[in-house]
């Protein structure tokens, strides 16, 4: 049974993207792996510090994993602030990050261009905290989008790093765990890139009805196809692609073929899709109300779960001490 992890930042509601991008396939991994999911306070300092919505957020985050499916007595669910030796092992593996690496991370550079008034040492070093993240529990699988490629390249080079310089096997490299051959990507409504919080082009897994139909009418679309058969602009195609996560086949195949025939109406495929949306939806928005009123049920999942990753991280950062030579008199 391998060992796998994956987080995600509190800075929001979880939308479309993450649950199509992860979580629908987190149940059937918590049934087949050592599973550790958790939820990255410490990340979310990086460009979101309001000490107002933290807590909320976090709260917000923790429901809906659960209603999502995800399960405490299958696999462990933690808040990473809860776990103290996450936080010295960033310490001791940003001895081993280099200023110059850092810098050249794209997600670094975009951040940093869009919020220039907050370029700390937290983003800077970002990559190192979620290398903590991962080699704490020693994992062997990350599930992570397209985004996060290559700081999961970064971990495995710390992880080889560490070993290589103190002539160990101790740390495993970490690789993607993706479902399939490719990892997935759930494009946003606007017509650009992924679907994400920063973005604001997203469908969140709380919305009611009356908001996604919103949402979905407002997706970008043009005139149409011009001749049969003609390749769909990518924010068309970005319509067509989440048409293919919440709808039947035979759906997807009647408006692939209305497009090569020029015969599609962008109304009735935003309509079709809307209603597919609030499908998959509407029983997790539900859940969510509910289980985001148990305090009782929501602190008994963090504290549990807090224990047993801490359980799990005291091992490797007892091992990782006596490594670097620091030992007791």
């Amino acid at each position: 049974m391998e060992t796998v992890l994956s987080g995600i930042r509190p800075t929001g509601n979880l939308h479309l993207g993450n649950y199509y991008g992860a979580l629908v396939n987190f149940i059937k991994m918590q049934e087949e792996n050592n599973c550790f999911f958790f939820i990255a306070d410490w990340h979310s300092l990086t460009t979101h510090p309001d000490p107002k919505m933290l807590h909320e957020n976090v709260r917000n985050v923790l429901s809906e994993y659960l209603a999502a499916g995800l399960d405490p007595d299958k696999a462990t669910i933690y808040l990473q602030s809860d776990v103290k030796e996450i936080a010295e092992l960033y310490l001791l593996l940003n001895m081993h990050a280099y200023l110059g690496e850092l810098a050249k991370t794209v997600s670094f550079k975009e951040k940093a261009r869009q919020n220039p008034h907050n370029v700390n040492a937290g983003l800077l070093t970002y990559p190192v905290l979620q290398a903590a993240d991962i080699l704490i529990h020693k994992a062997l699988k990350v599930p992570v989008g397209k985004d996060q490629e290559q700081h999961l390249e970064m971990t495995r080079n710390y992880a080889k790093r560490f070993n290589s310089k103190y002539g160990v096997d101790f740390f495993p490299e970490p690789t993607a765990y993706n479902f399939g051959s490719e990892l997935i990507k759930i494009p946003g409504l606007d017509g650009s890139g992924k679907m994400g919080k920063s973005e604001g082009n997203c469908i969140y897994l709380h919305d009611d009805a009356k908001t996604i139909e919103k949402k979905v009418k407002k997706a970008l679309t043009d005139q149409g196809p011009t001749e049969p058969n003609q390749v769909k602009p990518d924010y068309i195609e970005n319509l067509f692609t989440i048409l293919r996560v919440v709808s039947k086949p035979e759906v997807v195949a009647y408006f692939e073929e209305k497009w090569n025939t020029c015969g599609i109406r962008y109304g009735d495929l935003k309509k079709q899709l809307a209603e597919d949306i609030i499908a998959v939806t509407t029983p997790i928005r539900e859940r969510i109300i509910n289980i985001r009123s148990d305090n009782e049920c929501l602190r008994k999942v963090i504290t549990e779960g807090a224990g047993k990753a801490r359980e799990s991280a005291s091992k490797t950062i007892k091992d990782v001490r006596e490594i670097m030579g620091f030992k007791a008199f």
